[in-house]
C-alpha cells in the first residue's frame, strides 16, 4: 500500500506538470443575477455586478481581471453569459477595463445558472476544445487574495483533467444562515486542500449552522466550479436532458451578432429553470462522475447583503463604513452611503443607511437578508424604484430625469464621444434640446446641423431626428419633453448602430 501511494504521488506530480504546460482554461462568467439584496444601489436594470462596491472597479471588472491573471495556466479570453438587456453594460465595462472577451452570450430570458452553463459548455466545445476546462463563477463575488485563488484553481484543474466535477468551498468563520454548505468527505491524498464531495446542504437555520461550524467538515458553498466542458454536457444530459436539448436547440438556431451570440428565444425559453447545484451537483453522490471540493482561502465574499458589504469595506475607528457626504456622530458599526446629498447619522449603531436619488433605505444591519421583501412589495405595487435608477445607462451614454409634471419632463442627457442615438421619431411628444457642453450633430427631418454650447433646437412631434456626438469629449444636453404621453416606449426607430429593437428605449 505504501508503494501504491508513492506511485499515486508520482503520477499526480507528472499530471500537474502536464496540466501546467498544456491545459486550456476557459473562464465562464455568469452575469445574469439581479442583486436585489443590495437595493437601492442595485436595481434590475443595473444589478450589483456593475457596481463599484469597493475601489474604482466594478465587481464584474474585478472578476474579469482576476481570471486573466492566473499564473501557470493557458487562459483564454473569458466567455460571459448575461441577460440581453445588460449586453451593452457588459461590453462597455470590459472595454473600459481593457479586457478582451471571447464572446458575450445573450440570454433572452432568465433560466438560472444550469442552462447558462450548458450554453457556455456547448459553445466552448465548438469554438475551443472538447476537453477545455471551464472555470465557472458569478460576476458579482469578491476574492481579495488572487495568489491563493490561483493555487486553488491549479488544484481544481488537476482534478478536472481527470474528469472530476470540482467546486470551491470556503472555510466558515461564523454560523452564516445566508449561504449553502458543502459536507466534505475523505481527503484526496495528492492534493493539499481537496476532499471528496459528500453532500450539499441548503441554507440552514442558526442552530444547524452552528452545528456545521462545530463539526469541522463543512464549508460554505462558493458557487465557483471547475470542470471539463464535455463532462458538464454529459452530466446535464444525464440529470436534466430537457435543459440539454433546449439549450442545444437555442445554439443551433442562435445568431452571432458582432461581439454577441444571441440564443434563440423560443428554444431557450423552453428550457427548465434550474441552478447548477440543483440540476447536477446535489445528485453526484451516486453518479458516474467523481466530484471534489477544493478549499479556497482567498478573502472570498459573495457581497450578497449590506452586512457582507460592511465586512469588506474600509471602516473608521468606530467601525463605520461610509461613502459620500456623510456626518456620523456617536455612531458605530454602521453602513452609511450617500449618493446625492448630505446624510447625517447621530447615535446610530449596527444600522444600514443608503441614500440614492429616488429612495432611502434604513434598517438594522442584522436584517440585511430581508431587503428582498422591500423589492417584492415595490413589484407588487407596480412601482419602478426596484427596476432602474433615475440615471439610466444606454449604449451611447446615459440619461437622467431631472424634473417632471403634467405634460412635461426634463432630462439630462450625456452622449459618449463618437456615439449616436438612433434615428427615431415620437408620436406623442416634442423635444427642446439645449447644449450644455460639447458639440452636437443634429438631424431633424432633412436638415443636419451642428450645435455648440449654449445653443438650442426644437424637435417637433413626428419629426425624424437623431443626436450624435462628433467630438472627443462627452456631449451634455438638457432635453425638455412636452406632450400628451412621455413614456420611453414612444420611440419608433428607423436606424440604430446598436441593433436595438425598433420600439424599445
Amino acid at each position: 500500500s505504501t508503494l501504491e501511494a508513492l506511485y499515486r504521488e508520482i503520477d499526480g506530480f507528472y499530471l500537474r506538470l502536464s496540466i501546467t504546460v498544456s491545459a486550456t482554461l476557459v473562464p465562464v462568467i455568469l452575469a445574469g443575477g439581479g442583486g436585489t439584496r443590495l437595493w437601492p444601489l442595485s436595481r434590475r436594470d443595473y444589478p450589483k455586478q456593475f457596481l463599484a462596491v469597493t475601489g474604482t472597479e466594478t465587481l464584474l471588472q474585478q472578476t474579469l481581471r482576476r481570471v486573466i491573471r492566473l499564473n501557470g495556466q493557458t487562459v483564454l479570453p473569458p466567455l460571459l453569459v448575461c441577460n440581453e438587456e445588460h449586453r451593452f453594460l457588459v461590453a462597455e465595462q470590459a472595454r473600459s477595463a481593457d479586457i478582451d472577451l471571447s464572446t458575450i452570450v445573450l440570454e433572452p430570458a432568465g433560466r438560472n445558472t444550469a442552462p447558462a452553463l450548458t450554453a457556455a459548455a456547448l459553445l466552448s466545445r465548438e469554438l475551443v476544445d472538447d476537453d477545455a476546462v471551464l472555470i465557472v463563477m458569478p460576476a458579482d463575488h469578491m476574492i481579495t487574495d488572487v495568489a491563493a485563488f490561483g493555487e486553488a484553481v491549479s488544484q481544481a484543474m488537476d482534478l478536472a483533467c481527470r474528469d472530476h466535477i470540482v467546486t470551491f468551498g470556503i472555510a466558515p468563520t461564523h454560523p452564516e444562515t445566508g449561504y449553502g454548505y458543502i459536507e466534505t468527505g475523505e481527503a484526496i491524498s495528492n492534493l493539499q486542500s481537496a476532499w471528496r464531495l459528500n453532500s450539499f446542504k441548503e441554507k440552514p437555520d442558526e442552530k444547524t449552522a452552528r452545528a456545521y461550524l462545530e463539526g469541522g467538515n463543512y464549508l460554505w458553498n462558493s458557487g465557483i466550479f471547475v470542470l471539463k466542458a464535455s463532462v458538464w454536457h454529459e452530466a446535464i444530459e444525464h440529470f436534466v436532458p430537457a435543459i440539454a436539448t433546449a439549450v442545444a436547440q437555442s445554439i443551433d438556431s442562435g445568431v452571432a451578432d458582432g461581439d454577441f451570440f444571441r440564443l434563440d428565444a423560443a428554444s431557450f425559453r423552453a428550457s427548465p429553470s434550474d441552478s447548477i447545484d440543483y440540476a447536477v451537483m446535489e445528485n453526484l453522490t451516486d453518479a458516474p462522475w467523481p466530484s471534489a471540493v477544493v478549499a479556497l482561502d482567498g478573502g472570498w465574499s459573495d457581497v450578497g447583503s449590506w452586512d457582507s458589504v460592511w465586512s469588506v469595506l474600509d471602516r473608521d475607528e468606530a467601525g463605520n463604513a461610509t461613502h459620500g457626504d456623510v456626518i456620523a456622530d456617536a455612531s458605530k458599526n454602521s453602513v452609511i452611503h450617500a449618493e446625492h446629498r448630505l446624510v447625517a447619522a447621530l447615535g446610530c449603531e449596527d444600522l444600514v443607511v443608503v441614500e440614492t436619488a429616488d429612495a432611502v433605505l434604513v434598517m438594522p444591519k442584522a436584517e440585511s437578508q430581508d431587503v428582498k421583501l422591500v423589492v417584492e412589495k415595490l413589484d407588487a405595487r407596480s412601482r419602478e424604484e426596484h427596476l432602474h435608477h433615475r440615471r439610466v445607462h444606454r449604449p451611447w451614454g446615459s440619461y437622467e430625469s431631472v424634473d417632471s409634471g403634467a405634460r412635461f419632463q426634463v432630462k439630462r442627457i450625456v452622449v459618449k464621444p463618437g456615439a449616436a442615438l438612433s434615428l427615431q421619431m415620437h408620436h406623442h411628444r416634442a423635444e427642446h434640446w439645449v447644449v450644455v457642453s460639447g458639440t452636437a450633430q443634429v438631424t431633424c427631418g432633412d436638415n443636419v446641423f451642428l450645435l455648440a454650447e449654449n445653443e438650442s433646437t426644437y424637435i417637433p412631434i413626428g419629426a425624424k431626428h437623431r443626436l450624435v456626438n462628433p467630438g472627443t469629449i462627452p456631449l451634455e444636453i438638457i432635453e425638455i419633453q412636452s406632450g400628451t404621453y412621455l413614456g420611453e416606449d414612444d420611440i419608433v426607430r428607423f436606424e440604430d448602430i446598436y441593433n436595438r429593437a425598433p420600439t424599445t428605449s
